[in-house]
């Protein structure tokens, strides 16, 4: 039997490329996203092609007991998750505080932090039971800088951020690696950078800064620090860390102009 490597929220960018690249590497890839079933399905069989193992479901996070199901279900019938990849966005746009409604504000808290929080409940306490684990967690620039126009986001990745830190408090001693990325930049991915800009100019953003420019984050290359981090010894694990395209300024420089010889 395979050990399973879940992935919530697996799209065409971070999720689905860091579970094929884990299915490649031996691991079964599980892979959960809301909505898609088409385009869950060509990830499987992209998976498959490459010679690797994975199932899919569609389930929304948000939903009561959504996430336990699901753990249960795979523990019991796929089996055991060695290692979860907690990948579920938080957007929910750029809004002023007058315009984000209670509502709104708690989406974000339900679907960045309080599910995280779902998650680890149910596969912590089994990885610790079984002596190893671990939980790679992506995270953004909000996690670290508010902004305005980001009370939700920023509040609910913020809380993320904490949480990886209590629970790699916790469970480190157990033998259970959390890992928390900041991704600090715009990331080639049509599922999410595509939607949120639009077709037309997410393809002159590319041609403009991606593709052979290397401006903009690819999806195959932040898989390879997830593989990085899940198999680093023990001796050396890393909580926290994060991405950025060379030429994009860290989010502690960001605003401040660029000193020129």
């Amino acid at each position: 039997m395979k050990p399973v490597c879940l992935v919530m929220g697996a799209g065409a960018g971070i999720g689905g490329t860091v579970g094929k690249r884990f299915a490649i590497e031996g691991y079964h890839a599980v892979l959960c996203r809301r909505s898609d079933q088409q385009g869950l399905e060509r990830l499987i069989d992209d998976i498959e092609a490459a010679g690797g193992s994975a199932s899919g479901f569609l389930m929304n996070a948000v939903d009561e007991g959504s996430i336990e199901e699901r753990v249960a279900q795979v523990e019991s019938e796929v089996g055991p998750i060695e290692v979860v990849v907690f990948n579920l966005g938080a957007q929910v746009g750029n809004r002023l505080l007058a315009d984000t409604s209670y509502k709104t504000f708690e989406l974000g808290w339900r679907m960045a932090t309080f599910a995280l929080f779902r998650v680890a409940s149910a596969v912590c306490p089994l990885m610790a039971a079984r002596g190893k684990g671990t939980l790679l967690v992506t995270s953004a620039t909000s996690a670290v800088r508010g902004n305005a126009g980001q009370h939700s986001h920023a509040a609910a990745m913020g809380g993320r951020r904490m949480l990886c830190q209590t629970l790699n408090a916790e469970f480190a001693a157990q033998h259970v690696h959390v890992a928390h990325i900041v991704v600090d930049g715009a990331v080639d991915a049509p599922d999410t950078l595509g939607k949120m800009l639009g077709e037309d100019a997410y393809q002159k953003l590319r041609q403009e800064r991606g593709l052979e420019h290397d401006g903009l984050l690819l999806p195959e290359k932040i898989a390879d620090t997830y593989w990085h981090l899940a198999s680093r010894h023990r001796s050396a694990w890393t909580f926290e860390l994060d991405l950025r395209a060379f030429s994009d300024q860290a989010w502690w420089n960001h605003g401040l102009p660029l000193l020129e010889d």
